[in-house]
């Protein structure tokens, strides 16, 4: 792909984001290639469907979240780690409204985009709770699958109040200290 493709490609992606966590999964096309600053006939060439678009920007948007996963794990104890990214999560799920839904209706939920998405997120939640309970500050009767379901439901319960997600979370993460360290603290 020729770098000016490769450009407007990357301004599609990011407009679609955009439009998509302020106005749903079906935001208007033409809108989308406005903020991108390029011609319809130019997203139809990157993208030929909707849901190509819609693919193309959960995929990027999980991607990035989970690459901060190892930024996040450099430069921090890993319970904060673990906490920082479960708030990039939490926050990416809100501005994704429908998204993923969307992209489960069109698709199945075995989709080989949906699943390899679901598969990089339980890995990195894997990796990130490891090391939190391997240095005793999370409990150890909890998994990567425990945690992904119950920040779903936060993001499920605050879809309509994204204000709430916030406490709802630091009351989940508090949930999860070991209790040595929630006695403690």
């Amino acid at each position: 792909m020729r770098a000016d493709a490769r450009r407007s490609r990357a301004k599609l992606l990011r407009a679609a984001s955009e439009a998509f966590g302020s106005r749903g999964a079906d935001a208007p096309l033409e809108d989308i290639a406005r903020r991108a600053g390029v011609g319809i006939g130019t997203l139809y060439r990157h993208f030929p469907t909707r849901l190509d678009l819609q693919s193309a920007v959960f995929l990027s948007g999980v991607t990035g979240v989970c690459a901060e996963a190892d930024t996040l794990l450099r430069g921090s104890p890993p319970e904060r780690a673990l906490t920082a990214w479960l708030r990039l999560l939490t926050d990416y799920m809100a501005t994704k409204r429908g998204l993923s839904r969307a992209l489960i209706d069109s698709l199945g939920r075995d989709s080989e985009l949906i699943s390899s998405c679901s598969l990089a997120m339980r890995e990195t939640v894997e990796r990130l709770l490891t090391r939190a309970q391997e240095a005793g500050e999370i409990r150890p009767d909890v998994d990567a699958t425990d945690v992904l379901r119950l920040v779903h439901g936060i993001g499920i319960a605050t879809e309509r109040v994204p204000d709430d997600a916030g406490r709802l979370l630091s009351l989940l993460l508090d949930g999860l200290r070991h209790p040595e360290r929630r006695q403690a603290g």
